[in-house]
């Protein structure tokens, strides 16, 4: 059975919140973020937006308002949310995306009202069903599609809530990246070469070095295809 709390002294280090002076944090339900990649919508609520003082608050939020994530209402404080996630506030006529900072933390941005429509989701692999072509994307949604040439590790820019694929970011030379791993966690650069399963990354700052393809998530070509700073 899971627990419905976690001590702060052992929550992942994406999680951006003080660590000492209070034990324990809500536990964000399993669901389609791992506890590294996702948090609670009361810890995002509350910590991350500070939109509320307690967890009282954030539940009269839930309840009272019409919150989305990825323009579905939710209503449970332990939610799991995390990168790429489009959080609406109707009644505040706010939206943010969570994003990863450059120091590793989950955060979240503000974003314009046609920016929350469009959400990015990198495929982590496909299978043919039915005669169509299955899509299974990072954050545990499924698309099908009659066709399409793209490949794992790409990036499809889908609308929410409708899930239709809008279009789809290429991994390959140029492309810019966000990279959601390793010692460059949060760094967003522009892919110099693929080499088997690691990349050659060039990051703003003019740095150049090697990692794993895997930490790459395609956000655009010259510019990021939707907010993600």
């Amino acid at each position: 059975m899971t627990k419905n709390h976690l001590k702060r002294l052992n929550t992942p280090k994406t999680w951006d919140i003080v660590r000492k002076g209070i034990t324990f944090i809500t536990r964000p339900n399993p669901g389609a973020h791992s506890l590294e990649d996702g948090v609670s919508l009361n810890l995002l609520i509350r910590d991350m937006l500070g939109l509320a003082k307690n967890k009282r608050e954030v539940r009269r939020i839930l309840l009272e308002n019409n919150v989305l994530v990825d323009g579905i209402r939710r209503k449970d404080h332990r939610f799991c949310t995390g990168f790429m996630d489009v959080i609406k506030f109707t009644e505040l006529k706010e939206q943010y995306r969570v994003v990863i900072g450059v120091n590793g933390k989950l955060g979240a941005i503000k974003i314009d009202e046609k920016d929350s429509n469009v959400k990015l989701c990198k495929i982590v692999g496909k299978k043919l069903v039915g005669g169509k072509i299955q899509f299974n994307l990072f954050d545990g949604k499924n698309i099908l599609a009659e066709k399409g040439d793209y490949k794992v590790g790409d990036t499809l820019a889908i609308s929410v809530p409708k899930q239709e694929i809008k279009s789809c970011l290429k991994l390959e030379k140029g492309s810019l990246i966000c990279l959601t791993g390793g010692s460059h966690i949060g760094e967003i650069g522009h892919v110099e070469d693929i080499i088997s399963n690691r990349i050659k990354c060039k990051v703003k700052k003019g740095d150049v070095f090697e990692t794993l393809k895997d930490y790459a998530f395609v956000i655009g070509k010259s510019k990021p295809e939707v907010q993600v700073e």
